[in-house]
């Protein structure tokens, strides 16, 4: 399988990426109680050196330096200059946090810089995933540890289905695509995550499905509005070349259907994330 991840670099920095950072408060927002999850789960103690893959707008990396302290360090890693640029306006004047534009797949990372490595949603989009998690693994030092969260399967993320099938109800389903390709979901199967990181050269290879309430800020209108403006729905607009009435009808359905998920403290949408840790050898 081919290591060209340029697709994946065009997207984030053209299509997405602006996007992103545009939401980037809410979608960090939305985004916190997974985030909360890879940092409690990777245990950063104060001096650790850590690689944050597929950092983002840098909230991840951020947050990660709150927890090594002064004496630790966190680079974050992303493939897309658009949204780097946000994390290091966010990151500037800290010492302890640093961004570095890097395909992590071939980047030639120091054997052994790292004692962790974490990423929330970051690494579902590699073109070949066995052979970036072996360059990964070069970084990390030996009995070091990867701490990441991935999307579980697709009916247990409705912040994607709702969206989708309101996006299917005015437009209809684009051609279906390959489930492993390299995208949301392509680390859905717990198993296939297990073998790509053995198959890499981990070991010690853990995984726990969980349930976790995102929490999108605003109104449901303001809640749906940004489910269907990133992400599949989107790309269904787009493939269709739907214009602002289609977007319009997409959002209203998926107003309609966020009412099961409003509570007293806003909407609280479910998600199935799976939290993978893994070790390097020791020796």
């Amino acid at each position: 399988m081919t290591q060209d991840n340029s697709e994946q670099a065009e997207f984030w920095t053209g299509e997405a990426g602006p996007k992103w950072v545009a939401q980037q408060a809410l979608l960090d927002a939305l985004m916190q109680p997974v985030l909360d999850g890879v940092l409690d789960r990777a245990a950063l103690r104060a001096g650790d050196a850590v690689l944050d893959i597929g950092c983002g707008t840098g909230a991840s990396s951020l947050q990660a330096a709150d927890r090594v302290g002064a004496d630790g360090h966190v680079l974050g890693a992303d493939i897309s200059p658009t949204m780097l640029a946000l994390a290091k306006s966010r990151g500037a004047g800290r010492s302890n946090v640093s961004f570095l534009k890097a395909d992590v797949a071939q980047h030639g990372f120091e054997a052994g810089g790292f004692d962790h490595l974490i990423s929330r949603f970051g690494v579902m989009f590699f073109a070949d995933p066995e052979a970036a998690f072996s360059n990964i693994l070069h970084g990390l030092r030996p009995a070091g540890s990867v701490t990441f969260a991935v999307w579980g399967p697709f009916p247990d993320n409705p912040w994607f289905s709702l969206a989708v099938q309101a996006a299917k109800a005015v437009l209809g389903a684009p051609p279906p695509v390959d489930p492993d390709a390299p995208g949301p979901f392509a680390f859905r199967d717990a198993e296939r995550v297990k073998g790509i990181l053995a198959h890499a050269g981990f070991h010690d290879i853990r995984i726990e499905a969980t349930d976790v309430a995102l929490t999108p800020p605003g109104t449901r209108a303001e809640v749906a509005a940004m489910a269907t403006s990133i992400g599949p729905a989107a790309r269904t607009v787009e493939y269709f070349q739907g214009d602002a009435d289609d977007s319009a009808a997409i959002t209203a359905r998926v107003e309609a259907a966020l009412q099961d998920y409003e509570t007293p403290d806003g909407v609280r949408v479910p998600a199935r994330i799976n939290y993978v840790q893994a070790c390097r050898p020791a020796a």
